[in-house]
């Protein structure tokens, strides 16, 4: 767990499960807190294993009160950072498209599948089970089906004899979307913490942001070897990434 991302796919994951009161999280520590009143390790240790996260159970212990938690304000954040990155997504789809550049197009999707994930958290407040796991079906099919596309361009781009992408598009656009990731970042862990800033190592543990630090180079790369291959090897990875995550949404729907 080292992205907001990852942390509403446990939130859907969990939120059906009985005795579950309120989950904690700490994404710089890498720790989810679970209050419950019934005995269901073994409940939350299959639910987890199916993320493939790489989840172990710390330890367990009895407290005398739960803290409460402030439903209102992480409903807004989460509409916030939804807003933000599908923002991102249709500005990084028509600038990768105009510049060329599969690393941008690539991002563009990742940014999608954040704001997918944010829009099942908040579907999935108030809203039956069964139309939970139908959107997260949906959603995760079309994030595969576009994921795969965006791959299968890159390899006939690689085979066939394509423009060097725009290079100053790649850096400039990914230097905001770095800013927007990080900005997002901000907002959810300050919103669990009295203190209203991060610790600057948090920023670089997140998936996103270091997305985003890979497209940049892979411009960089393009200028100076003057050749898109350096687009094109960045917007695979991003790609498979996308199916990754693409695969932990519809693991969701089962």
């Amino acid at each position: 767990m080292d992205c907001p991302s990852e942390e509403n796919l446990i939130r859907l994951k969990l939120r059906g499960v009985q005795g579950i009161h309120q989950l904690a999280f700490d994404l710089e520590k890498r720790e989810l807190k679970i209050y419950h009143q019934e005995e269901i390790l073994p409940v939350l240790t299959t639910a987890l294993d199916g993320l493939n996260l790489g989840s172990h159970w710390l330890e367990s212990r009895e407290i005398k009160q739960i803290p409460k938690e402030r439903e209102a304000d992480q409903r807004r954040l989460l509409w916030i950072v939804l807003a933000i990155n599908f923002g991102f997504f249709v500005v990084e789809s028509i600038y990768g498209y105009f510049s060329k550049s599969m690393g941008l197009i690539a991002d563009s999707l990742d940014m999608m599948a954040d704001a997918l994930v944010y829009g099942l958290s908040l579907l999935a407040i108030g809203t039956q089970t069964s139309n939970q796991k139908k959107v997260a079906l949906i959603a995760g099919i079309l994030q595969g089906i576009l994921a795969l596309l965006g791959f299968l361009e890159v390899i006939r781009r690689f085979l066939g004899n394509e423009a060097t992408p725009d290079f100053h598009t790649m850096i400039w656009v990914s230097v905001l979307a770095l800013g927007a990731n990080a900005y997002c970042l901000y907002l959810l862990q300050s919103s669990r913490s009295e203190e209203a800033h991060m610790k600057a190592s948090m920023i670089f543990t997140s998936n996103d942001i270091l997305i985003n630090l890979g497209v940049i180079l892979a411009g960089l790369f393009v200028l100076w070897l003057e050749s898109g291959i350096p687009d094109l090897l960045v917007g695979a990875i991003v790609f498979v990434l996308v199916v990754l995550g693409a695969i932990r949404i519809l693991k969701l729907s089962r």
